[in-house]
């Protein structure tokens, strides 16, 4: 019997959503100066989305861990295979072609984000800018890929995907469901993420957005005091 089931907990949907906004921001203001430090701040960020979003995949809810819908090329075969079948398999959580599309995006997210530090500090040259913008085009092809399963899923199986991203609620067997949103986790990633926002706009953290440029200053700074000093 099929019932109204919590299937996403909330600190999953706000990582989902929030790490979507991340990324769109850091791609539209990836061309413009004077967003850069937008842009930077965006890429910082989505990384540390991602570190919250690996150890939730450990230690999270049913269907927020990895174990949970992670799975070989069999199964993901054979889940495409269904698609064109009568009665295509319907997962509760991700499905197995989706749970590639999740992995790949969250290894491209770190990818691009380790990579945009170097290219912000000028590791590497020219070469890391070039990967750099490489990796987060890529990265914006499978959000697209991953926005069109979305679709087509949301279609076969007549349900709102995108809805149940933000409701936390799907339609199946009463055990398949989870016991509680884990409210209080999300609470402290959303604190988490406004202090880092707050210590940004307050310049606390001029060393984690541009240390080349803050050991400079210093330097500058170091020198300028004691140039008064022998006046």
């Amino acid at each position: 019997m099929s019932l109204r089931i919590l299937v996403w907990d909330l600190p999953t949907r706000v990582f989902h959503w929030t790490l979507a906004a991340s990324f769109a921001v850091a791609y539209i203001t990836s061309e413009s100066e004077r967003y850069r430090d937008v842009h930077v701040v965006s890429g910082y960020l989505l990384l540390g989305l991602i570190g919250f979003r690996v150890i939730w995949g450990l230690i999270g809810s049913r269907h927020a861990r990895f174990a949970s819908f992670v799975r070989g090329p069999a199964a993901v075969i054979g889940y495409l295979r269904s698609l064109v079948t009568p009665k295509p398999e319907h997962h509760v959580g991700h499905n197995p072609a989706g749970a590639i599309v999740i992995v790949m995006l969250l290894l491209l997210a770190t990818l691009t984000g380790l990579t945009g530090w170097m290219s912000f500090n000028e590791i590497g040259g020219e070469a890391f800018k070039e990967v750099h913008e490489g990796i987060a085009t890529t990265m914006l092809v499978l959000v697209a890929i991953h926005v069109l399963g979305v679709i087509v899923s949301s279609r076969l199986h007549r349900e709102n995907l995108a809805r149940a991203m933000i409701t936390g609620y799907k339609t199946g067997p009463a055990e398949k469901g989870i016991a509680r949103a884990h409210g209080i986790i999300a609470v402290l990633l959303v604190a988490v993420l406004a202090t880092f926002g707050w210590s940004l706009a307050r310049g606390k953290l001029p060393a984690l957005l541009d240390p080349v440029a803050a050991t400079a200053e210093k330097t500058d700074g170091g020198h300028h005091q004691h140039d008064e000093a022998d006046d």
